[in-house]
């Protein structure tokens, strides 16, 4: 590649997805694209990750319808009135009208909670704890950007029913914690995970509580978000049980939902360097890549030597051995653009010695290694790369993080590319007003305050952290929060 990540993401961004071969964009309608089978491979990892961790915390896999009914759609009004503008609707079938229109699932809520209604009765059948992989469609009218802002993307939902408030906002804390054992610790992204402000929540909850990471440009990518629902959708679809008193109560729920394309956006884009794709040991779909340096009078022993060693190794690495009748130098270029965390090169005199050459991808270190203690040693360097690239883009993300005492340097850190913290009047309605301010002026985007904080040395849920004497930024009020501000996809 031609161009430098820091200087230039955009353009790294869009090279990287065709030279890598992560998607095709010349499908003919705008915002959908051809997820290609690397980009695929890696982001069946990231489900089959979600999925052991949903399911250690006893969730179970569903799959629902993804036309809604509009009458359905239509039953929680507050929540309509924030996914309308985007809903694509089915009004046709072959050359006849329907009847009656449906929607193309935005978000799961309309689809699956009139199920949850029929099937909640008594208290025996709380909780309910289900989650779903697949698609949703939303007519985004902003910019699209493959994978981290499209018409047709790839998520997993979790709806969570409830007896009481208490144990909703347990999981809240559940779903952050799930989000730390997939995101940070197998993908390496660091994040905060902020509650947003009132005017800035999801359509119909309680309260929303996003997940946070910095792109290469200084940009925020919300990657995932849960959502305390409270009483308002099971009182919409009628999900309610017979308590202790024998009485009707309505249940309380949660959402969560990890975006798959975005998180894969910003794992590509965190960890890649000028020359490709840097992988995590975990999520590649090869774990290590075998050259054999050949000659014509070698060939035959170094290949047999080689195979030999994939098939150490394929027993529990995803391994391959490149016999394409290449030379050496192009196939290290294709791997690195590729992103291959560890790449084996031998050769005839390596084989004398009993070794092989070992050279990682994110720091092109290279050592000679024994061949009878490849595999674990391959396993072991893999371990550490991952964790080289976490202390990598922790610290880039820590260093990030800002503050300012008013709105000239908050903006001028926002230019900087940072997440700044500021003094502010409150998260509630009335602060809105001061946001679309300092929004207008400085194209600056509230974030919200800081609900759990996390980065390679602490995991922190709800901050301390509360104003004394400080004024609001922009209206010079006494400030009762810190709000964060960035600049957002």
């Amino acid at each position: 590649m031609n161009i430098d990540k820091c200087a230039n993401f955009s353009d790294w961004y869009n090279e990287i997805l065709k030279e890598a071969e992560l998607c095709d964009l010349r499908y003919n309608i705008k915002g959908f694209i051809v997820i290609m089978p690397w980009a695929m491979k890696s982001i069946d990892i990231i489900y089959k990750f979600y999925n052991a961790e949903l399911e250690k915390t006893n969730h179970l896999p569903a799959f629902f319808p993804s036309l809604i009914h509009e009458k359905s759609f239509w039953a929680e009004k507050e929540h309509v009135k924030g996914f309308i503008p985007e809903v694509l609707w089915v009004t046709g079938a072959g050359d006849k009208k329907l009847e009656e229109r449906y929607a193309l699932k935005p978000t799961g809520e309309a689809c699956i909670y009139p199920m949850y209604a029929l099937w909640v009765n008594g208290i025996s059948d709380l909780p309910i704890k289900i989650y779903q992989k697949g698609c949703v469609w939303r007519h985004e009218t902003k910019a699209t950007k493959p994978f981290i802002r499209g018409r047709e993307f790839l998520w997993i939902e979790a709806h969570n029913v409830f007896l009481n408030d208490e144990e909703a906002k347990k999981q809240i804390i559940e779903d952050a914690t799930i989000t730390k054992k997939v995101i940070w610790e197998k993908l390496g992204i660091p994040f905060i995970v902020f509650k947003r402000p009132q005017w800035d929540k999801f359509p119909g909850a309680d309260n929303t509580f996003a997940v946070d990471t910095l792109m290469p440009d200084g940009k925020i990518l919300q990657i995932a978000s849960t959502h305390l629902l409270g009483q308002h959708f099971s009182k919409a679809y009628g999900i309610k049980y017979i308590n202790e008193k024998n009485e009707s109560a309505h249940a309380w729920q949660t959402c969560y939902g990890p975006g798959i394309n975005r998180i894969y956006a910003a794992m590509i884009s965190l960890h890649g360097d000028n020359k490709g794709l840097v992988l995590p040991f975990e999520i590649t779909p090869i774990q290590v890549v075998i050259i054999p340096i050949i000659r014509k009078e070698n060939e035959e022993k170094v290949i047999s030597v080689a195979k030999e060693i994939q098939k150490k190794l394929s027993k529990n690495l995803r391994t391959h051995l490149d016999l394409r009748n290449q030379t050496p130098g192009f196939k290290f270029n294709y791997w690195e653009m590729k992103g291959i965390p560890i790449r084996i090169e031998i050769g005839e005199r390596d084989i004398m010695n009993g070794t092989v050459v070992l050279v990682m991808r994110n720091n092109g270190k290279k050592e000679n290694v024994k061949i009878e203690n490849i595999k674990n040693i391959v396993r072991n360097t893999g371990k550490i790369l991952d964790a080289q690239l976490a202390t990598k883009s922790s610290e880039r993300f820590i260093k990030s993080l800002d503050c300012a005492k008013n709105s000239t340097e908050m903006a001028k850190k926002i230019d900087e590319g940072r997440i700044v913290k500021v003094a502010f009047c409150t998260d509630q309605m009335q602060g809105e007003k001061c946001v679309n301010e300092l929004k207008e002026k400085y194209s600056c985007d509230a974030r919200g305050t800081i609900f759990s904080f996390f980065n390679s040395n602490k995991y922190e849920f709800e901050s301390s952290d509360i104003p004394h004497e400080d004024k609001c930024i922009n209206c010079g009020k006494f400030a009762n929060i810190y709000m964060y501000f960035a600049r957002q996809y």
